[in-house]
């Protein structure tokens, strides 16, 4: 009788462990989901905002693309400590070395031409959002979801720079912004083919 009864003990308890894994499986399932769906909504939010600021004027472009390298940086960062995949590990590095780069010349271009326009120093909520998917995407996961917010990110701002490129207006940020072009769309072209391998 009592071996009756702790082999039912047992038995429950193994099916609470398993209902347990069940649970949890599908909620890193709902969450990933989440995450997906989030990132692809900032897509989309970020391709209309950037088609409206990258054709306009030099105080919506100025903050936008210091708000894009911000972003840029701090997505790089995160996938150099968490990635162990050495492919996104060389893309987060050229897009540190590329995206630093833009924000020096940035900074040197846009007092002469905006003077009057702030650079941002904190990150909107819309990315700061990415950024969490980031840190609370699963290690199995990363790479997936790194890779494809680099690639909306970027495809945002080549939107807003080929809007830009041609503004007579301030000719030293439109040049700023066909300098940049090449290397956002080689950034993107490379997130795109590891993502695609994937």
């Amino acid at each position: 009788m009592t071996r009756m009864l702790l082999a039912g003990a047992a038995t429950l308890a193994l099916l609470g462990a398993c209902t347990q894994a069940e649970q949890t499986d599908a909620k890193q399932d709902a969450d990933a989901a989440a995450t997906a769906v989030q990132d692809a909504t900032s897509g989309v939010v970020g391709q209309t905002s950037a088609g409206v600021l990258g054709a306009n004027t030099a105080v919506a472009f100025v903050p936008a693309l210091a708000m894009s390298d911000m972003y840029e940086l701090e997505a790089a960062k995160i996938a150099s400590s968490r990635s162990s995949n050495a492919g996104v590990k060389e893309l987060a590095a050229m897009i540190t070395t590329d995206h630093t780069a833009s924000t020096a010349k940035l900074k040197a271009a846009a007092p002469a031409e905006a003077p009057d326009v702030a650079l941002p120093t904190q990150l909107d909520e819309r990315r700061k959002g990415l950024l969490d998917n980031l840190n609370s995407a699963t290690n199995a996961d990363f790479d997936k979801v790194w890779l494809t917010q680099q690639v909306a990110a970027h495809n945002e701002a080549l939107t807003m720079l080929n809007g830009y490129k041609d503004n007579t207006a301030t000719p030293r940020l439109a040049a700023l912004a066909g300098e940049i072009i090449p290397k956002v769309t080689a950034h993107r072209d490379h997130a795109q083919r590891m993502l695609d391998a994937m």
